[in-house]
């Protein structure tokens, strides 16, 4: 079971769905800020968070989406920021 980095990221509307899209991010993200967060997902969880996502959003005011990063070598980063880290296990509860 591999994981692969992923961006994922939202801009909601309504402080609610707001609010209940952040503890869904929260359950999957090994750093982020704001409304942007690095995942680690396999296949499976992926496809998860974008069934639980879809359950909050209203997809006429708001925008989620979720990029692979094809290596993440090749992640640059500046200032006080770091570099995304693999856990060796994954909590999602």
């Amino acid at each position: 079971m591999q994981r692969l980095l992923y961006l994922a990221a939202y801009d909601v509307h309504d402080a609610k769905r707001l609010r209940r899209a952040l503890q869904i991010l929260k359950d999957y993200a090994c750093g982020g800020q704001k409304s942007a967060f690095e995942c680690y997902l396999t296949h499976s969880e992926r496809r998860e968070l974008l069934q639980r996502i879809e359950q909050v959003l209203d997809t006429a005011e708001d925008c989620f989406m979720i990029i692979r990063l094809l290596d993440r070598d090749a992640v640059d980063v500046l200032g006080a920021a770091v570099k995304p880290a693999d856990e060796l296990y994954s909590y999602i509860g």
